[in-house]
């Protein structure tokens, strides 16, 4: 390739860049219940390539209280983020950072059980952070950034 030819390339690859990342946010609203009150947020907002999953906590939506047992409420607030990231053409494997917020740290297996069964290949970089409280006596809470990959740009 000619070094001109280069620069073009070069050039058109930085403006293209450019343009994705200042492309106008999309955002992913939060779901609603019938009769359930709107929340004041946006489940994810996608810039460019990369999707900010807002926390989701494990909330049965036919109870409006924590799903079950501690495991159950892993697989609820875990298919929540999944789903959220379906939406926008994504996969849990798109995911580079997760945050966890923890009503009990000895609870940290019980999540772990379930989490690492919504992966494939490497896992994201996590905290798991111990809290007080969670909104609506959530044991979880789970956020998270993913990016897509460029193969499906």
């Amino acid at each position: 390739m000619s070094l001109s030819r280069w620069a073009i390339t070069v050039a058109a690859t930085v403006l293209l860049g450019a343009s994705a990342a200042h492309a106008a946010p999309q955002y992913f609203p939060h779901a609603v219940p019938a009769g359930a009150k709107a929340m004041p947020f946006s489940d994810a907002v996608l810039v460019g390539d990369t999707l900010y999953v807002s926390g989701h906590i494990g909330i049965d939506a036919r109870t409006g209280v924590p799903a079950g047992d501690a495991a159950q409420e892993a697989r609820v607030v875990l298919d929540s983020v999944q789903a959220t990231l379906k939406g926008a053409g994504l996969t849990m494997d798109d995911l580079v950072s997760v945050t966890v917020y923890c009503t009990d740290l000895a609870l940290f297996e019980t999540f772990n059980s379930s989490y690492v069964s919504y992966f494939h290949g490497q896992l994201p970089a996590r905290a798991f952070v111990g809290v007080a409280t969670l909104l609506r006596g959530a044991r979880y809470e789970v956020q998270g950034i993913a990016v897509r990959p460029p193969a499906r740009r």
